[in-house]
């Protein structure tokens, strides 16, 4: 097997990428005894194909591994440098095609399809399976996989945490399941995750332990995207799913394709899905890498730490609640621009909405109700946070809209105390200037 590994290296310098082949392919001529071939890329890459099939009597299987990694790398830091790897790519990967009768088997990984980019526009004998029912499950354990094969594993978690078998399964489902690879293909947890979660005994956030893509943090606070409607779902069509460019400036289908969104639901008229959070792990995860860029607490002074937030929720003291935000927000940097308003409002609802979410708290935005909706609701074993916002308006305003539009009513047969909230964020001053709590 040839095997290019590409999930790591210094591809936004210049020999990066080539650096990278040439090595895969001197350890490929070492282990099969092939002569250290001197020509170009392109040639020694056919050359090697050739020799190998012809040395052992058997067909080459190739697997390149985070193919797009090298572009990826390069997208909005060096577009100049990405340009040369896709060229050296198309090159490259173009021997494919001529070298047929020594291949049995290539396969491509990656968090995307660059289809728009001429990379593999040579070599038609590939078949893209992103969205093919045939193969939905095969990056991804099913329940059923996971009952059959986990028994033991299962009640050892359980025992250790002290819950019933069911309860957790259902703690496993809610934290690593809920990936779908095709409109109606069977859902699948994530291995890595799963595996782990199993060896440790522990409900732990392990995938995110692997780092997120700096280049999707960029991607997505250069579109201006209102990450709230990440939870809610974003409708995309199939062909959307498919079809990634640099050049786009949705960052949707790059979350799809690198696993942060997956499909939830599928219409299957209109070829169209909408794209969710997969799980609990994944949600709490991105939303936690967002909060250094929204809230811009990395440097901030101790009397910041989000933690203080927790405590404040966590006793019911909707004060210190309002004075940990008021001292927050009174730090962010905004635009200087009139036309910045918008930004600015949708920066004040995300702020409130990740700085709770990271928390790890039921937080839920925009709830549906019989006579509207609430603008947030958190939950927690003691109480229950009902906000209403206003911009440029009045707190009391918030206020009476909660009480007139009944968004606590849910909650009047519950146990635990109730706090209704009005908050009115001023876009001159650019702060919460009122907040009442009744």
């Amino acid at each position: 097997m040839l095997k290019f590994s590409l999930a790591a290296g210094e591809f936004t310098k210049s020999d990066g990428l080539r650096e990278a082949l040439k090595d895969a392919l001197c350890d490929f001529e070492k282990k099969h005894g092939l002569p250290n071939d001197t020509e170009t890329l392109p040639v020694r890459f056919a050359h090697a194909l050739k020799n190998a099939a012809g040395a052992t009597g058997r067909k080459v299987v190739v697997l390149v591994d985070e193919y797009g990694n090298p572009l990826l790398k390069n997208t909005g830091v060096n577009e100049a440098q990405g340009e040369e790897n896709r060229a050296l790519y198309k090159a490259f990967f173009a021997v494919l095609k001529d070298c047929d009768a020594y291949l049995r088997f290539v396969f491509f990984t990656g968090v995307t399809k660059f289809s728009k980019v001429s990379i593999f526009s040579d070599l038609n004998q590939l078949k893209d399976i992103t969205l093919n029912k045939n193969f939905d499950a095969i990056c991804g354990i099913t329940q059923k996989e996971l009952e059959e094969n986990f028994a033991p594993e299962i009640e050892l978690m359980a025992e250790r945490w002290e819950l019933s078998h069911k309860s957790c399964l259902e703690e496993l489902k809610r934290l690593y399941d809920g990936y779908h690879f095709c409109g109606d293909g069977a859902g699948v947890y994530n291995p890595y995750s799963l595996i782990n979660a199993l060896d440790e005994k522990d409900f732990g956030s392990y995938w995110f332990e692997t780092g997120t893509p700096t280049f999707l943090i960029n991607k997505l606070t250069r579109s201006g995207c209102d990450i709230r409607d990440f939870e809610d779902g974003v409708k995309v069509s199939e062909d959307e799913l498919k079809d990634y460019h640099p050049e786009n400036t949705d960052p949707v289908p790059l979350f799809y394709q690198s696993g942060y969104l997956t499909i939830k639901s599928w219409n299957s008229r209109q070829r169209s899905c909408r794209l969710s959070f997969p799980n609990a792990e994944v949600k709490f995860g991105f939303l936690r890498s967002l909060a250094p860029i929204y809230l811009h607490i990395e440097n901030k002074p101790a009397p910041f730490n989000i933690d203080l937030l927790d405590d404040a929720v966590e006793a019911g003291d909707t004060e210190e609640m309002r004075n940990w935000f008021t001292a927050l927000f009174a730090l962010l940097p905004y635009p200087a621009v009139k036309e910045a308003e918008a930004v600015i409002e949708q920066n004040f609802q995300n702020v409130i909405y990740i700085s709770l979410l990271v928390l790890g708290k039921y937080v839920r935005t925009e709830v549906h109700s019989a006579h509207g909706r609430a603008g947030c609701i958190i939950e927690t074993p003691e109480y229950v946070y009902v906000f209403e916002f206003k911009r440029d308006g009045s707190a009391k305003e918030a206020l009476a809209q909660i009480r007139e539009r009944g968004y606590a009513a849910p909650y009047t047969g519950d146990k635990r105390k109730i706090f209704c909230i009005g908050v009115n964020f001023s876009t001159v001053e650019r702060n919460i200037t009122e907040w009442e709590a009744g």
